[in-house]
Parts: structure tokens; C-alpha cells; sequence
């Protein structure tokens, strides 16, 4: 996205230049402090055996007296202090007791100091007028990295396929043209979905000069991934997917992996982000993106690079290290220094011949020759020492470029040209105390580290790491993005949120895919049977990369022109038609049913639920259930654990029969099928429901009969309905009766909800315990200015509910659901919405309440109008709850009055929950990403849509205005601890969901897949019983696996040296506070080992290794993890601390 700035590093000492090889990846220094160590051994050798009096003159001596301010509002620069070896495991109780990090900087540290004043700094804004001494530099000269980076976005104003052809293509050519001209020439590159476009297209000897580029070090290909993902939205499978598809392809093709993450246009950072780098096997991060008045803080006190630990981290197995760019944006103008005014002269793209706007602060760039050469590097050297005191090093990162830079050679002769001649000046006075040249990130992070190694740069009682020493220890994360005059960029949370919802369908569906692919190559027992699933590679490959390009930072956050939408909608779209014509296939093979060697005939099963085109709602197949015919039901569960729950079909007859796949009857309900129409309430159709038990990530086969001889018929459920008109007739089988009164309830063994007849909305929860909770379900909208990344209401969310309305109560003996359609100010209601509560014995579903919205902010008279839900609650939660990073990990959150209602709003891909003094919790679970908040005691608001008429300033160009008809689905849990643990609520690290609220959560977003027979068959003829269990176990319960696949499809039948699958498992990490086994039937949790060559039934497991999350690298001490990982490997044995996710390579093969 434009409107911001790139950024990148370079390398300094000679010695440590690239050479014509790529260097060996230096090994991380763990938890050693080699450093201290070298310290230590030095001064021995260089004082003796000196009394404690003569070191510590010696150390006073050496690195001086602590030097005053640079300037009126910077406390400390360049300070020095002895080093203090500090431990590596520091414990603060945490959550559920469990030991969290120790850190010097929290951000909700920062929020609570920080005034959030916006005051005026001058010519740096959002700072202060930096000053500096010019003696800085006496000691360490100042070693400036000039890093050229052309940010190029995967789709925004046009298509990722348009911006290639006008520019990403001559980008990358310029690049090639160019660099090989000066071997002192430096660039960076980072999104791979770009570079592999153009690989197809590149002549041989393009490719030649591009790999040539990166062995020799002018070229860095930093991050590596398919994109540039979004932080908020983003789920933590699909980052992982993302990263590792372009890390993957990258390595394959030119034979390097990164290990310098880059980081400039995502609106505000995860430290799940931070997390999965470290476990791939990265060194260092940088971001830009942060909220500006955190950036003044951390700048005051020099703290702007900083070492990232996880908020559950006692032990330092997590920290990266992370700069943090000081400025407004990531372009020219605010990456030189303080003074956009006078860097802007240095962005030679702004001379005059070039397409570029000029600069808005009135000076232009000129052309540098010998007769300015010296006023001109003077300029822009003091911008450079500006900066530099920001930071605690003098190592200097400089980033130079913009979207889409460098797309000609003129262009890029301007820059490279322009800054030789000012690099010549300043490297040829020793005077200056600097030296100034082209670098990539790489040359800045290791020439950082040097530097950080031979002079301490630590402060009294810093906490710090072990991964570098000098710099501070900080937790937390970086929502909700502002970049200037307290604009809030929490709109992009929401905005097209149907799109938002078909991400996690399309994730959902290529896990199951994966999964299936793994099983099918697994159980393969002759070369015939792995043409079908190896002939799917192609495909697979191409549903991978398109969940993977959905993830830039302005897919998933739906901040993208209407028609680029629509292009990530269409690749959605056909990958995930692809994937279900696989699994559909897939089915078909492991029940036994195909034997073909190959997959030319169609399938004889179709998904329940498909869609006829990208933006359509999903369309539910109904079955025809003609009299005398039974239709096959075939349920996968992708789940670690069996799965017993309710599930549904639709059927166009009511009097049907559920057969097991022995021919055994079951028990089952026949309900109406509900509809978002205001004069047609009731379709035509019907909804039949029974308990299933599905194996873990197994198959199970179910069938619909009607006319079967000896089976009780599904039991019609009973009907209360409250029409406004007064008209509606009762139809057939059901029994019905009218609502006459204020309130009506459903209930079942564990909860009775009550809701207004009124307003048709949720009022209270009893439990069967005897609690009560208020919920105060409201319906509200903003009225906004805002736009595609804005939210900026206008006054208060006001109620849009009126008196009136239609409601349908349907009660049977397994669901119970209230469908209401309210009565608003329009005509047609822009929102209905349904209530389920289920009978399920031993099933997860009976202890949540599911609440269905379907939304429609449809046509001009919802312009400028954000639609929300809020559950006003008795929970004092004192505006302080918890809302989870990626799906990964909870995070605080609090709400502040010194802030807008904007900033208040935070993200929640999959969960969020309040907690009072009491333990009780309310928690809302979400198979897509919203917004959040907590606005008052008690409250919950979650915003479902938002339909913006205004462009918001932030390059967009257009606000957002092509909204879907979509369905929006919560589970709510309401729970109770059983030990005073879960009572604290004021620390300041997050608490985890508990056991239950984990496994309800796995259920919403990997739900069972329902494949139907598109033909009916007689009744008169039993097919065999068909099942597929692959695990010898269920799993543990907090045991997730994130993904089984196989990694190289294409290359799968090739004799490959690595093993052909990969494992990867997370261990969930759940508050003991609440119930133990979750009241979910749960057989065991990660107390011992899971054993892989004992997991699967007639599957030999061989050739084990522990590996990074990208699949990349064995080393398992760089990745931070404990020994035992990759010990426990060659055993078998997975052995997991909670929260950790580990990755495994191994070789399947059948055995009878």
C-alpha cells in the first residue's frame, strides 16, 4: 500500500562483505552471552589480577562518564555501562500461574504511561526538534547503511496481475541491469509471489544475473514470503502457509533461505508474527507501521530496537531482535531523518523528468555535481546524525525507496548515481567521523551486532536478552495502528467481511485437502494410486499460493480497489472448487469406493454446502429424499479427536430416516428451515439433525432414508411463532402455537435463555447450577466518516431494534433455536439472526449458545453506517477483556478514556472474552476476523460490517461500498472457575481460554465437512459398512495439529533424500481454573508423550526430523527451541510446551 515508506540494512567491516559464496549462516548465540564472555577474558588478560578498586577505575576509564542529554526531550545517548551477566530464565506469574516473561517494556506499559497527546514536534511532527553534540561519533565512527527497496504490493489499486505487467516486471529487470554495474550497488527484495512471476518469464540469462546477484550479496531477499501479510486478521495457519510457500519456492530456485524479516506497510504488529519468524529461522525483524506516539516514547529513551519476547516466555527461547523505523512512513521524505522537508531533496526519483510527484515542502531534488557535492552531503550527513541518536548504536539504517520504485534504469541510475557521488564525499573526509554506503539488511543487522558486541550499550538494571546484549526485552503488540492526528486505523478489522469469511473457509478446506493428500499417498500401497493425488499437485500448488496472496496486507483486510477484491475473490473462489472436487474424490478412495488410477470420472459426492460464484452466500444442497430411496451422507472430520456433535442436512421431504452405516437406526429431528425474508419467513425446505460420531480425522458414512421399514421417522419440532401481521399458517408436519407474552425461553440440561418477545434479542442465561447472567443482546450501528481503514464513528452506536418484528421459536429433542427478524426503520431489515442451543449428550455443542447474523448493509440508506452487536453483560470486567493475535494467542486489552472509541478497537480473528472478579467468563467465538471492544463495565461489542461512502486519505481512493449478503457465526461460552486462580484479572499479561473454550473454538473454524450422494439409490439394497480411521488415538486435547501434508507434491514420486510428509503440531495452552477436561468427554491431555511411530494405524512412521516451521532448517538450537525437541524426535516422542508449535518431517509407509 502506498502512503508509507520501505526499509532495509547493509553490512559494514570489510570482512564481513559477502563474498562471490553465500556466507554461512552464523549460528545464533543462544542463551550464551559470548560477549560477556569475551568482555570478561579480555580485561583479565589486559589488568590481571588487579584488586576490585583498579577494574573498576579501569571500566570508568574505559567507557566514561554517562554523557548529558543530545537535546531538550532525549534523556540518555550513547551511555555506556559495565555489562551484568543476567540470567536466562526469569519467571512472573502469568496466567493460570503459569510462569510468564520478564521484560523491561510492555506495551500496555506504554499505554499507560503514554498521554496520547498529539502534540506538534516541529519539523519531525510527531517528535521533537533532535539536537546533537557532534562529539557522538569520536569513538565509534557513525556507519550509515543506505538500503534501496521498491515496496511492491501484491494487489491494491490493481491486480497483482496488472501491477506485474506495468511495473513489478521492469522493477525486477532494472535490477538486473543495473547492479551488475557497481559491484558497491545494494537492493532488497521481499515478496516471492512477484519473483516467481517473473522467473517464468526471465530468459535464462536473467535468472543467471539474479542468482549471481544474491550469492554475491548486492541482493537480499529479505522475509521471503508469498507476501507481506497482514498482522491483524491473518490466521497463524495461513501466515505459516504463506512463508513457507515462498521460503520453499525460494530455496528451490536459487538455493537461499532468509533470515531477515521486512516488515513496512502492515497496519500495527503481532508478536505471533515475531514467534513463527523465530521458529523459521530468523535473526531479525524490522516494522514501521506502530502507532506514532509509541514511537516517540521508545525513541525518547532509545529504545526503538528492542529484542521481542512472547508474553509466556520465561526462558528466552523466543526473543528475535527488532528495529523499529522512528518516522511518519516508510518513503524518502521520512527515512533520512527528522526533516521530511530536507530528505525529500535526496529522493532523485523527484527530479524533474520523472513521473514521481515533486516534493510538497516546496525544495526539489537536484542533479549532485562537484560544485554541491559538499553542501549537499553536509545536508543530508546531519539529517543521518539526527537520526542516529535515536537509536543506541552508531550502526545506521537508512532505507531508500517507495512503492513500486526502480522501474526503470533511469530511475535507478538517479539514485544509485546521486548517492555514490555524496557516499565519495563523506568517506573521504575522515573528519566526519562517518562513512556512508549502499547496504542490504543483512550488512546492517550483522554489522549492528558487532558493533553491539564490542561496545556495551546496556543501561543500569535492564533486564535485556541473551540474544544480543545492549538492547531491551519488550512483550506485547503493536494494535491499534494511528498514524497521525489520532486516526485509528481499527476499520480495516471488518472492512468486506464476507471475504474475510471465505479466507478461513478456503484455509479450512486446504487443511483437509492437505490432510488427505497425506493419507492417500500414505495408504498407498502401488505406483498406480499416487497418480490421482500427485496429479492434484498442480492444483494444490495453486490453492496454496492463493490463500497465500490473500494474506497481503491489503487482501485480508479487504483495503483494496473493488475490482482487485474481486480478483482475490475469483482465486478463492476456484481454489476452493478445486480443493472440494479433491476431497470430495479423496472420500471416494479411503471409504473404498474408487479404483481408478487416476481421477478423469467425476465424483458421485458433491459438498453440502457450495457456491455458485466469489461473492455468493453458500448455497445449501438440499437432498430429494423421494419415497422408497436413501441418499449417502459421508462426514470428515479434520479434528486430532472423535467428534460426537449434532449435525445437519437439508431435505425437500420432512418424513425421512437417519441410518448409521451398519443400517442401524438413529434417533433424529426434522425442523424448518428458516429464511431472511420478511414475508417468507418458512422455505419450503427442511432441516434433519442426529448425533454423529466421527473418527479423528476420519471418515464416517450416514445415510438419509425414506420409506425404511422399522425406523422411527425424524420427530417434528414444535413451533411458537410472534408475527407482526398476524398472518401465518402452520406448516406441515409441525405443530404450532402463537407467542402471547414479554418473554420466551429455550432451554436444555445445561442452559435456559430468555429473550424479549418484543425486541426478539437474548436477555439472560440461567444455568443449570443455578448462575444467572445478564446479556442485554443489542443490535446498534455507528454513524461513521471513516473509510476502508478508518474507523471514525460520530457519536455513540444507537439501538436499531424496534418493537415488532417476526419471531419463530422451533423446539426439538436435539436443537432449539429462536429466529428473529426485528423490526427496524427500513423497509427490509438490514440484519436477522438465529439462536441455537443443542441436546447433544457428551458433545461439545450442548454447553455454547450459537448465534447466527445474517447481515445484508445493502443500498444507499446504509451509507456511512458500521453495524455492530453488543452483549451488555453483568460481567465487571472493569472494560478490560481479552481478545486473541492470529488465533495463535490472547492479548489484554483495556479500555482507555484518553483515547478514542477507534482506538479502543481492537482485532479478533477467532476469540475474545471478559472475566470478572468472580472467574465467571463470556466468551465469543468467531470463524472470521471482526472488531472488538469492551466500551463500558460489562460490554461486548462486535462489529459484523460497515459500509463507508468517503475515501479515508490513506491512497485508497474510493471508500467501501460493494458489501455481501453473508452469515456471521458466534459461539458463545459462558463458564465458571472451579479454583480462585482465575480471579485475578489486573496482571498485566493475558490468561489463556480455558480447555473447553480451546476445543469450542477447533470446532467453529475446522467444522465437519458433509458430502452428499448427487444420486439417490433404492432402499432395498444395504451397502457395505464404510468408515475410515486413521489414528490409532484420539489425540490429547490440547494437542492441535496445525497440518499433516505433503510438502513437494510435484516432486513426490522423485527419490527424494528428505522425508515426503510433514507434521505440525501445536500444544494449547489452557487455564486450569476452569474444568479440567473441559466438561468435553476430553480422554487425555499433553501430560506424556505422543508417540508418531504409534499414531497411526497400519501406517509405519520412519525417518523422523525435528525441523523449523518452514521446513527448512534441522538445527533446532538456532530456533530457540529446548533440546528435548529434537532429541525426542529421533524416538518418536513429541514433546511440546504449551503454546509451542513444532514442526516434523517423516516417511509413511503402508503396512498391513
Amino acid at each position: 500500500m502506498a502512503f508509507s515508506s520501505r526499509r532495509g540494512g547493509a553490512g559494514w567491516a570489510h570482512s564481513l562483505l559477502p563474498t562471490t559464496k553465500p556466507s554461512p549462516r552464523q549460528p545464533r548465540k543462544s542463551r550464551r552471552r559470548t560477549a560477556v564472555r569475551d568482555f570478561i577474558f579480555s580485561n583479565f588478560f589486559t589488568i590481571g589480577l588487579s584488586l576490585s578498586l583498579v577494574v573498576f577505575i579501569f571500566i570508568v576509564y574505559s567507557y566514561g562518564i554517562p554523557k548529558p542529554p543530545l537535546s531538550t526531550h532525549f534523556p540518555n545517548a550513547r551511555t555506556r555501562f559495565p555489562r551484568i551477566r543476567k540470567t536466562s530464565s526469569r519467571k512472573s506469574p502469568g496466567s493460570d500461574g503459569v510462569a510468564g516473561a520478564v521484560v523491561d517494556i510492555t506495551t500496555k506499559g506504554l499505554y499507560d504511561k503514554i498521554e496520547f497527546r498529539d502534540e506538534d514536534g516541529g519539523a519531525w511532527k510527531q517528535g521533537w526538534k533532535v539536537n546533537y553534540k557532534g562529539n557522538e561519533w569520536d569513538t565509534e565512527k557513525l556507519k550509515i547503511f543506505v538500503v534501496p527497496h521498491s515496496h511492491n504490493d501484491p494487489g491494491w489499486k490493481l491486480t497483482v496481475e496488472e501491477y506485474y505487467d506495468r511495473q513489478s516486471k521492469l522493477i525486477l529487470d532494472t535490477l538486473v541491469e543495473t547492479l551488475p554495474k557497481d559491484s558497491r550497488r545494494k537492493f532488497i527484495w521481499e515478496e516471492m509471489s512477484y519473483l516467481e512471476r517473473w522467473w517464468r518469464d526471465a530468459t535464462e540469462e536473467k535468472k543467471e544475473a539474479f542468482t549471481n546477484l544474491v550469492r554475491n550479496g548486492q541482493l537480499e531477499i529479505v522475509g521471503g514470503g508469498w507476501v507481506m501479510n497482514d498482522e491483524a486478521n491473518s490466521h497463524y495457519f495461513a501466515i505459516i502457509e504463506q512463508i513457507t510457500e515462498g521460503n520453499m519456492w525460494l530455496n528451490e530456485t536459487i538455493g537461499v533461505i532468509p533470515k531477515n524479516s521486512w516488515s513496512i506497510d502492515p497496519f500495527g504488529y503481532s508478536p505471533t508474527m515475531a514467534y513463527l519468524l523465530r521458529r523459521m529461522g530468523f535473526e531479525n525483524m524490522l516494522i514501521q507501521r506502530t502507532h506514532y506516539e509509541l514511537k516517540k516514547e521508545l525513541a525518547l529513551y532509545q529504545n526503538l530496537e528492542y529484542v521481542w519476547r512472547q508474553s509466556w516466555d520465561a526462558e528466552e527461547r523466543t526473543d528475535i531482535f527488532v528495529h523499529m523505523m522512528p518516522f511518519y512512513s516508510y518513503d524518502v521524505p521520512h527515512t533520512c531523518g527528522p526533516e521530511p522537508a530536507i530528505c525529500c531533496q535526496f529522493d532523485f526519483a523527484r527530479m524533474y523528468g520523472f513521473a514521481y510527484e515533486r516534493c510538497p515542502w516546496g525544495e526539489h531534488p537536484v542533479e549532485t555535481i562537484q560544485e554541491n557535492v559538499k553542501e549537499r552531503a553536509l545536508k543530508l550527513l546531519d539529517q543521518y546524525r539526527k537520526k542516529s541518536t535515536l537509536y543506541r548504536t552508531n550502526t545506521l539504517l537508512v532505507p531508500l525507496g517507495d512503492d513500486f520504485r526502480y522501474v526503470s534504469v533511469d530511475e535507478a541510475e538517479a539514485q544509485f548515481r546521486n548517492y555514490q557521488m555524496l557516499f565519495d564525499y563523506i568517506n573521504s573526509n575522515p573528519g566526519l567521523n562517518a562513512e556512508a554506503k549502499f547496504g542490504t539488511l543483512d550488512d546492517y543487522f550483522r554489522t549492528l551486532r558487532d558493533e553491539a558486541d564490542r561496545v556495551n550499550y546496556s543501561r543500569p538494571h535492564e533486564i535485556g536478552s541473551g540474544e544480543i546484549v545492549g538492547f531491551p526485552s519488550l512483550s506485547g503488540d503493536f494494535f491499534t495502528y494511528a498514524d497521525r492526528q489520532q486516526d485509528y486505523w481499527s476499520g480495516y478489522y471488518v472492512s468486506r467481511p464476507f471475504f474475510k469469511a471465505v479466507d478461513r473457509v478456503l484455509e479450512h478446506n486446504l487443511r483437509s485437502a492437505e490432510m488427505l493428500m497425506a493419507f492417500l499417498l500414505g495408504y498407498c500401497q502401488k505406483i498406480q494410486c499416487e497418480k490421482f493425488p500427485t496429479g492434484f499437485s498442480h492444483k494444490l500448488t495453486a490453492a496454496r499460493r492463493n490463500l497465500a496472496l490473500f494474506q497481503h496486507h491489503d487482501g485480508v483486510t479487504g483495503t483494496a480497489k473493488d475490482h482487485v477484491v474481486q480478483d482475490y475473490g475469483s482465486r478463492m473462489h476456484m481454489a476452493l472448487q478445486d480443493l472440494q472436487i479433491f476431497i470430495s474424490k479423496a472420500i471416494e478412495v479411503l471409504l473404498g469406493m474408487r479404483h481408478e488410477k487416476n481421477d478423469q470420472y467425476p465424483s458421485q459426492f458433491e459438498p453440502a454446502q457450495s457456491r455458485s460464484k466469489y461473492d455468493a452466500q453458500p448455497v445449501v444442497k438440499a437432498l430429494s429424499a423421494r419415497q422408497g430411496t436413501v441418499q449417502t451422507v459421508v462426514l470428515f472430520n479434520p479434528s486430532e479427536q472423535t467428534r460426537n456433535e449434532v449435525v445437519m442436512v437439508t431435505v425437500e421431504r420432512p418424513d425421512v430416516t437417519i441410518l448409521d452405516s451398519n443400517w442401524t437406526c438413529i434417533k433424529s429431528q426434522i425442523s424448518p428451515e428458516l429464511a431472511h425474508d420478511k414475508k417468507r419467513t418458512l422455505s419450503r425446505r427442511h432441516r434433519v439433525y442426529w448425533k454423529a460420531s466421527v473418527p479423528a480425522m476420519g471418515l464416517q458414512t450416514y445415510y438419509v432414508a425414506n420409506g425404511f421399514a422399522g425406523c422411527e421417522k425424524a420427530i417434528p419440532a414444535q413451533l411458537r411463532i410472534l408475527v407482526s401481521s398476524g398472518n401465518f399458517s402452520c406448516p406441515a408436519p409441525y405443530t404450532c402455537s402463537k407467542l402471547d407474552s414479554n418473554e420466551a425461553s429455550i432451554q436444555n440440561e445445561h442452559l435456559t435463555l430468555t429473550f424479549s418477545t418484543k425486541f426478539g434479542l437474548l436477555q439472560k442465561v440461567s444455568h443449570s447450577d443455578g448462575r444467572q447472567n445478564v446479556i442485554d443482546e443489542e443490535i446498534d450501528m455507528y454513524s461513521s466518516s471513516g473509510g476502508a481503514y478508518l474507523f471514525k464513528p460520530e457519536g455513540e452506536a444507537a439501538p436499531i431494534v424496534q418493537a415488532g418484528g417476526t419471531m419463530v421459536i422451533s423446539e426439538g429433542h436435539l436443537v432449539q433455536e429462536v429466529y428473529s427478524y426485528p423490526m427496524t426503520a427500513w423497509d427490509k431489515s438490514p440484519i436477522s439472526h438465529s439462536t441455537r442451543i443443542y441436546n447433544g449428550h457428551s458433545t461439545i455443542q450442548e454447553h455454547i449458545i450459537e448465534k447466527e447474523y445474517h447481515v445484508e448493509l445493502l443500498g444507499h440508506e446504509f451509507n456511512d453506517k458500521e453495524l455492530i452487536v453488543r452483549y451488555k453483560t453483568d460481567i465487571g470486567n472493569k472494560r478490560i477483556f481479552y481478545s486473541d493475535l492470529n488465533g495463535f494467542q490472547m492479548s489484554r486489552r483495556e479500555t482507555y478514556d484518553k483515547i478514542p472509541t477507534q482506538g479502543n478497537y481492537y482485532p479478533i480473528p477467532s476469540l475474545a472474552f471478559m472475566q470478572g472478579p468472580n472467574g465467571h467468563r463470556f466468551s465469543v467465538h468467531t470463524r472470521q476476523s471482526l472488531g472488538v471492544a469492551s466500551l463500558k463495565d460489562g460490554w461486548l461489542e462486535i462489529m459484523l460490517d460497515r459500509r463507508l461512502v468517503r475515501d479515508d486519505g490513506r491512497g485508497l481512493g474510493q471508500g467501501v461500498l460493494d458489501n455481501r449478503a453473508m452469515n456471521v457465526v458466534f459461539h458463545i461460552l459462558m463458564e465458571a472457575n472451579v479454583t480462585a486462580a482465575a480471579n485475578h484479572t489486573t496482571g498485566p499479561h493475558p490468561r489463556n481460554p480455558s480447555l473447553l473454550s480451546h476445543l469450542v473454538g477447533a470446532h467453529l473454524n475446522y467444522p465437519l465437512h458433509v458430502f452428499i450422494a448427487k444420486k439417490s439409490e433404492a432402499i432395498s439394497v444395504q451397502p457395505p459398512p464404510r468408515s475410515f480411521s486413521p489414528l490409532a488415538a484420539s489425540l490429547p486435547c490440547d494437542l492441535h495439529i496445525v497440518n499433516f501434508k505433503v510438502p513437494r507434491p510435484l516432486k513426490y514420486t522423485q527419490q527424494l533424500e528428505e522425508p515426503r510428509f510433514a507434521l505440525v503440531f501445536q500444544r494449547r495452552h489452557w487455564d486450569s481454573s476452569y474444568c479440567r477436561k473441559g466438561r468435553s468427554e476430553c480422554s487425555s491431555v499433553s501430560d506424556v508423550p505422543v508417540n508418531l511411530f504409534d499414531m497411526f494405524k497400519s501406517l509405519a512412521v520412519s525417518n523422523v526430523k525435528a525441523t523449523s516451521l518452514n521446513l527448512l532448517h534441522d538445527d533446532i538450537e538456532m530456533l530457540g527451541y529446548s533440546g528435548h525437541f529434537g532429541d525426542g524426535a529421533h524416538d518418536g516422542h513429541v514433546l511440546i510446551s504449551p503454546m509451542e508449535i513444532q514442526a516434523y518431517k517423516l516417511e509413511l509407509k503402508f503396512h498391513s
